[in-house]
């Protein structure tokens, strides 16, 4: 195994996966630097979201190598790759899965208080995320009495709440109205950006890979192209709606 380049946060080389027998990843292989935000652009089934849990750990590729820092995620044991997942990796599921016994703040804390973060200062990362995502009057409601688009601005509050050094998220706006989605991914590129967080962004809709730094797109399993995106300018505001 040869180590990854020291600017290349996470790396990864030749990558093959098959799920039941069909291929999901053909010798896929990519770098992704320190603080950058990289889009992952391609048609449903072309093997995003394969690589995205790869990369995360959360799944072993069949072959190849995954390296985080220059630790090979690849050869680590399910616990340490928990591990890995819980203190140094977020994700955003294209639904959100919230704790449906929980309040909305608790949601969006959850992840800090697993690491043993004191109950104040995780509330009030929490707090704070809701806010900035506009659903601060929210917090203290319980998912079933949220919206879609609130439910989902909840989960993107929880993965940035925990400062991650890598969020990933897999077509975090695939089941919300176009404005709303919009707000979220302003606010998820805004943060990213000043706290100097890498994304990795799974998603099939070019305007949404626009927001990226770089974009990296892939067909049936395979990598065939990478671009750079011209940064976005400002942030917009939304209200939510039904």
């Amino acid at each position: 195994m040869v180590a990854p380049p020291d600017n290349d946060v996470l790396w990864a080389r030749s990558l093959h996966h098959t799920h039941d027998g069909s291929p999901a990843l053909l010798g896929v292989s990519l770098g992704v630097r320190d603080g950058e935000i990289l889009a992952v652009q391609g048609p449903r089934g072309s093997g995003k979201t394969t690589l995205l849990r790869c990369l995360s750990g959360q799944t072993v590729p069949g072959e190849g190598e995954v390296w985080f820092n220059s630790a090979p995620v690849h050869t680590m044991s399910g616990a340490a790759r928990e591990r890995l997942r819980r203190d140094r990796f977020a994700w955003i599921d294209p639904e959100p899965s919230l704790v449906p016994e929980l309040t909305a703040w608790e949601n969006a804390a959850l992840p800090l208080l697993l690491r043993g973060t004191p109950h104040r200062a995780a509330r009030a990362a929490a707090l704070e995320w809701l806010e900035r995502l506009d659903i601060g009057a929210c917090a203290g409601r319980r998912p079933r009495a949220l919206l879609q688009a609130q439910r989902q601005r909840v989960a993107v509050a929880r993965a940035l709440a925990a400062q991650p050094a890598v969020l990933f998220a897999d077509e975090p706006t695939a089941a919300l109205h176009t404005a709303d989605g919009r707000q979220v991914l302003r606010t998820l590129t805004s943060a990213a950006r000043s706290h100097r967080l890498t994304v990795v962004l799974a998603t099939h809709d070019a305007e949404v890979a626009a927001l990226a730094d770089r974009t990296v797109t892939l067909l049936d399993g395979r990598r065939v192209t990478s671009v750079a995106a011209t940064e976005p300018e400002g942030r917009d505001t939304c209200s939510l709606s039904v």
